[in-house]
Parts: C-alpha cells; structure tokens; sequence
C-alpha cells in the first residue's frame, strides 16, 4: 500500500532514536493526512511566536513555580487555550493545527502546545501518562508536582491524582507508580492515534480508524491487538487478502488468545484455515 506524503514524512520523523523525534512535526504530519494542505511550518512558527512572546513575559527569577504561572497566565489567560469540555469528542481536538486555530482540545494536544512552549524557553517538562487524563511534569529532581494543561495549566499533587483516578473509575482506586511514569516521545504519539483511532471508529469512519493504527503499528510494530484490529477493519473494507494476512499473523504470535476462536471463524469464513 503507497503512503501518502504526509504518512512518508511521519515515518521519517519516527525512524530517529525517541528523543530526537519531533513531537509538535510527528503531530503535525498526523494532522497532515487529515488535511493535505497544511503547511507544518506555519505551525512551527506559531509555536516559535508563541515561546518568543512568553520569552518577554517571564520573571527575572526563574524558580519553576513562576514560570509555570508564567506559562498558564500567557496560554490560558493571554491566548485563551481551554480544555474542551463541550464536544471532548470532536476529531479536531486531537489535530495541533486546529488545536493552535481554535485554542480547544483534549489533554494530550494542549500538554503538546504546553511542552513545546515549554522546551522552547529551555523549561524542560515531559509527558505523564495516567490513565484516562494526560498530565505533564518539569523535568526537575525532587520536584514532584504535575501540570494539568487541560484544566488551565492547575498545579497538582500526587494526592490529587489518586482522588482523580478514584473520581474517573467511579471507585477507589490505589495510585500505583507506573500510573505517573513518563511518556517516551513514541507513546506519546500512539496514544494520540489511539484516540482518534477510537473516535473514528465510534463514528464508523472505517478507512481514518484504519489510518490511525497503520501508523500505531508504525511506531509499535509488536503490538498484536493494533494487528489484530488492523486486520478486522480490513474485513469490514472488504481488503480481504490484507485481512487475511493480518489476522493469520495475530494467531501466530498470540495462538492462545481470548479471542482466537473467532479469528478462526472469521478465517474459515474467509476461506482459510486459521
């Protein structure tokens, strides 16, 4: 299958070793396929703006705690950058471009606009993964606090991660260490696919959900669910010999899985054996 221009650029971005990878270019290349016409540099440049305009803004004194306040009065206050809680859902919100034009999105995106920022002030923060909500850290020994770029850049604590855990489940839950580990730049672009994957695929648009875990599997090319399920939207777009092809690996590498007596079915069905 040709890669289109911008799946080509993204898989040039990601070939670096992880810390060379250039998240705001590598989201930006996402975006790209979703619009052809988007010039990356236009949106480069803005970001270059944006950290040259806070440049002036920032104390004398650069103690973390000012310059993240720095940070949110320029972005949240100045810009008017906001979690959107109206349509969360909305596709736009996991694209930097619109996330830049509009000033909306979800967590991970506006953690992306905050870290690029961020690392152009030479402030060094980084990914946090928890489960279920995107929140970014400085990159500071003994400095354990968390930055929620959702939520107006608000400073919180591990405590109060925990309490958000607990809220989000709707149960107690116990905050265990890998819940606050740090995003590797590759997780940090597979988790943006994977919402998108899994926007897309509530909205039944088929070939964009496809799109989003062929470039998954790009970044994490041993993820056997990504293969199995890129093998299940080639079923349903009727690509059979790919289907095929997909759902035979899945069955070699995982042989005893949940669901192997399905993908069997469906490979009968198919006219293989699985």
């Amino acid at each position: 299958m040709n890669f289109s221009l911008a799946r080509q650029y993204f898989y040039q971005e990601i070939q670096q070793s992880d810390d060379e990878i250039n998240l705001a270019k590598a989201a930006l290349y996402i975006a790209q396929e979703e619009y052809p016409n988007l010039d990356p540099e236009e949106y480069l440049n803005a970001l270059d703006t944006m950290a040259w305009e806070l440049q002036e803004r920032l104390p004398q004194q650069r103690y973390p705690l000012r310059v993240i306040q720095t940070i949110n009065q320029y972005l949240y206050e100045d810009l008017g950058f906001s979690g959107n809680k109206i349509d969360y859902y909305d596709p736009r919100n996991s694209y930097l471009n619109d996330v830049i034009d509009r000033r909306l999105g979800i967590p991970i995106t506006l953690a992306l606009v905050y870290l690029e920022v961020a690392r152009r002030i030479d402030f060094p923060m980084v990914g946090v993964g928890m489960p279920g909500h995107f929140l970014i850290r400085p990159d500071l020994a003994d400095m354990e606090i968390f930055v929620d770029a959702f939520n107006g850049g608000e400073i919180i604590f591990p405590e109060d991660c925990q309490e958000r855990l607990s809220q989000l489940y709707q149960q107690p839950v116990t905050l265990q260490p890998e819940f606050l580990a740090v995003v590797t730049h590759r997780q940090f672009l597979a988790r943006m696919l994977t919402n998108l994957k899994f926007i897309y695929l509530k909205q039944q648009e088929l070939e964009k959900t496809l799109g989003a875990v062929e470039r998954i599997l790009l970044l994490f090319p041993d993820l056997t669910l990504e293969l199995r399920d890129r093998g299940l939207i080639y079923y349903q777009l009727a690509y059979y010999p790919q289907a095929i092809n997909d759902l035979q690996n899945y069955l070699v590498k995982v042989p005893d899985a949940k669901d192997a007596s399905v993908i069997r079915r469906l490979l009968t069905e198919l006219g293989k054996d699985g």
